[in-house]
């Protein structure tokens, strides 16, 4: 079992920047492959970023690539999502994943879940 919490969502304006944080317990963090989606309002979850066991491999969905930046720590249990040039379109809950393969873009690919973080883009 791992267990998965997220933070650092919040309110911010277009344009600003905001980080993610999510710790994981249970098992042993360098053995997952971990990630990050995310749920607008009425729509379905989608992909955001993923990153490899040891961090050698990231991927990002088209929407976000160049502006967001996926990172782990495993020393400390954490992967992180650094979200600069915020757009309101990223306005959504955001979610932590975990799975034991590699890297996939869709729900199934990953077996626990955090209980998300609500980001919010707004003038």
């Amino acid at each position: 079992q791992v267990q998965l919490v997220e933070s650092g969502g919040g309110l911010v304006q277009p344009g600003d920047s905001l980080r993610l944080s999510c710790t994981a317990s249970g098992r042993t963090v360098s053995s997952i492959t971990m990630a990050w989606f995310r749920q607008p309002s009425g729509k379905e979850r989608e992909f955001v970023a993923g990153i490899s066991r040891n961090a050698g491999v990231t991927r990002y969905a088209d929407s976000v690539k160049g502006r967001f930046r996926i990172a782990r720590d495993n020393a400390k249990s954490t992967v992180y999502l650094q979200m600069d040039s915020l757009k309101p379109e990223d306005t959504a809950v955001y979610y932590c994943a975990a799975g034991s393969y590699a890297i996939a873009t869709n729900r199934p690919g990953y077996d626990y879940w955090g209980q998300g973080t609500q980001v919010t883009v707004s003038s």
